[in-house]
């Protein structure tokens, strides 16, 4: 007789745990209105969330507080003291002793030894030489400083690698990237750098995620004051810098690495299989370890303070979160794929306490998640449970795009598709929108310019030969898909350096297998500076639609609101942030007097237009031309208005009666 009466008694435990949860979590019950859907897994956000503030607790008892206990840097390493002399602080608690060697000693392994402390720590000073000149040689540091930027209102990432930022067959230089990408990267409209590759790290190939050293900056494009005047001009711009932060992994090399630093496989990285990615061929951070969180967030906080970056794009956070590190896996969607045992909660505690620092510190930074599992509350704030990120990357949309290109005759392309994975994404958690990344460009795959045109770069671009199908094609199809994402795809918008006007072939670091050519390993910024090749229309398009939108702040609006994803005319029509969007992605259809719904009376005007005649288009539409919306309900929207729209053609029309 007492069965009937279980399922009121779960249900009444569940309540029980739900108002617990609410009580812990301060702001839980935020997140729980804007998903209802994640009140199952209250319980969980309630124990992430108590492990964390248990963690950022224990750090103040035992540290003085997360201020102090991510300053690690100042007391671990080599430092110069006031009287001339050397510090020199590790933590290596497997080792059995630790030494000091270099060109000062002569190389001699033995000369310098450490002093044993407690918990795993040595330490060693050399006193200064008698004329009070340090033991020591170091070279002097050079201080710039203008004032960070505000947090952009709109995100405009431009995915830099200083390497490769020549059109040259070498390295690039910090000061070359300085001198002549930055002015550039400013005409251009974007009001962000993520800067790859500069976490120190001995293989160049490796594209900077095999990190040797994690407090260095890397040495082959020059030096630490250099790094420090790139970041400063770029702030003088009104640019904020993010570093690409790898903290998923790290080099296995024993020689020049943490691996293996104290003679273990176990000082901060998991011992055995679980220390080691299999396909990363990698090392594993131990979450866990108090030292590890110290020498993690005090990286953190060095990069903060020492170049003054304004944030960080934290790599592999996919690996990171899950015990399987997302092989194999399909993410559907399901959320009991987001909790319970495959997810690794010391590295989620990590990456929350990582960002608490960031924003704490700096409350002007930015953190982004490079995350294709889609984890729900993971850009959602601390208080609530969630992660702390400012932005995850909307890794589905450049997916999408190669798939469409690859698979599919542009004929049987699917708009509504198209339009569910630029707007599939969590309310209230930002999304970085692009149409590819430097992935895409890496050899094996190709860039949307090479998909759409191949061969023919090499030949047809000059604007002295007639437009070929395979380049007018492709010149409208990369200006069109570049816009819609930028437009729908989320609350921010990157692009990888060189894309922008269609760089030809693939990225290749020189190694072995390409008999250490540099040719692939560059961006050939000289061919939209020739105004003789059509590669300068598409900058152009890239120019005008990002001065766009810092003008209109879409990226900062509301999600979009589509009114018409029309499969046999190919048609897509939104609105956002007051700007009527219109995309026919037809190959040879074009539409006059085609009625487009909205939901705002008045005078439109075309505010850019990817026919016009400056954008490599073939200018069908008068600019001139006012468009007026009447009471003629249309798709949902009060209001309708007529336009001409040829194919393959992108059009924005803004309301000219509404006030700025």
């Amino acid at each position: 007789m007492a069965a009937p009466a279980a399922p009121a008694a779960e249900e009444k435990g569940s309540e029980a745990q739900l108002k617990a949860a609410l009580a812990d979590v301060p702001e839980l019950g935020r997140l729980l209105e804007i998903d209802p859907y994640l009140k199952p897994y209250a319980a969980d956000f309630q124990r992430r969330y108590k492990k964390f503030n248990q963690v950022l607790h224990d750090i103040g008892e035992n540290e003085g507080g997360i201020d102090k206990f991510s300053r690690g840097y100042e007391s671990f390493g080599i430092h110069r003291c006031s009287d001339g002399g050397i510090y020199c602080k590790e933590w290596a608690p497997g080792a059995e002793g630790v030494f000091l060697t270099g060109e000062f000693s002569g190389w001699n392994p033995f000369s310098h030894p450490y002093k044993k402390l407690e918990y795993g720590k040595w330490e060693l000073y050399i006193p200064p030489k008698q004329n009070k000149s340090p033991p020591i040689p170091h070279g002097s540091k050079l201080k710039f400083r203008h004032s960070r930027p505000k947090k952009p209102r709109s995100l405009r990432i431009y995915e830099s690698h200083v390497g490769i930022s020549s059109h040259e067959g070498k390295i690039a230089s910090y000061k070359h990237f300085t001198s002549n990408v930055l002015p550039r990267i400013k005409d251009l409209g974007y009001n962000c750098i993520q800067l790859m590759a500069i976490m120190e790290h001995a293989y160049y190939a490796s594209f900077g995620y095999q990190v040797t050293s994690f407090f260095a900056a890397s040495s082959r494009y020059g030096t630490p004051e250099e790094l420090k005047e790139l970041v400063d001009t770029a702030h003088l711009m009104g640019i904020v810098v993010l570093l690409d932060v790898v903290h998923s992994h790290a080099s296995k090399n024993s020689e020049d690495g943490l691996n293996m630093f104290d003679g273990t496989d176990s000082c901060y990285f998991h011992s055995g299989p679980r220390g080691t990615h299999d396909l990363w061929d990698s090392r594993l951070f131990i979450y866990s370890s108090w030292e590890v969180l110290r020498f993690l967030l005090s990286n953190i906080r060095w990069w903060l303070e020492e170049y003054c970056f304004d944030g960080f794009r934290f790599d592999g956070v996919t690996s990171m979160l899950y015990h399987h590190h997302g092989m194999g896996q399909g993410f559907s969607g399901d959320y009991s794929e987001y909790f319970g045992l495959q997810v690794d909660e010391d590295a989620l505690v990590y990456l929350m306490l990582a960002n608490h620092l960031t924003h704490t510190m700096y409350p002007d930074s930015i953190t982004i998640a490079e995350d294709v599992s889609g984890m729900p509350a993971l850009c959602s704030p601390t208080s609530q449970g969630g992660g702390g990120f400012d932005y995850r990357l909307a890794m589905a949309i450049p997916d999408k795009w190669i798939q469409l290109l690859k698979e599919f005759k542009d004929e049987d392309w699917n708009m509504g598709n198209i339009v569910y994975t630029l707007t599939n994404r969590r309310h209230l958690e930002k999304c970085v929108a692009y149409a590819e990344s430097h992935d895409q460009a890496l050899v094996g795959d190709k860039t949307l310019a090479f998909w759409l045109m191949d061969a023919e770069m090499y030949t047809n671009m000059s604007v002295l030969a007639p437009f070929t199908p395979v380049i007018d094609r492709g010149i409208q199809l990369h200006k069109m898909i570049r816009l819609i994402t930028h437009g729908l795809g989320g609350e921010g918008y990157l692009n990888f350096m060189g894309n922008e006007f269609g760089h030809p072939e693939w990225l290749d670091f020189p190694r072995k297998g390409n008999n250490e050519s540099y040719h692939y390993a560059r961006r050939q910024f000289n061919l939209t500076d020739d105004d003789l090749l059509r590669y300068k229309f598409l900058n152009n398009f890239d120019r005008d639609m990002n001065r766009l939108e810092e003008t209109c702040g879409w990226l900062s609006a509301p999600q979009a609101y589509v009114s018409e994803k029309h499969e046999g005319n190919k048609t897509i029509t939104f609105e956002r942030a007051g700007l009527l969007f219109i995309f026919n992605f037809h190959p040879s259809k074009s539409y006059t007097d085609y009625r487009v719904g909205t939901a705002m009376p008045g005078k439109f005007k075309i505010v850019l237009d990817s026919d016009a005649a400056e954008y490599g288009g073939h200018q069908r539409l008068d600019h001139s031309t006012d468009y007026f919306a009447e009471a003629f309900e249309h798709n949902g929207r009060p209001y309708s208005l007529l336009v001409y729209i040829p194919s393959r053609v992108a059009l924005i029309l803004q309301n000219v009666d509404l006030p700025n």
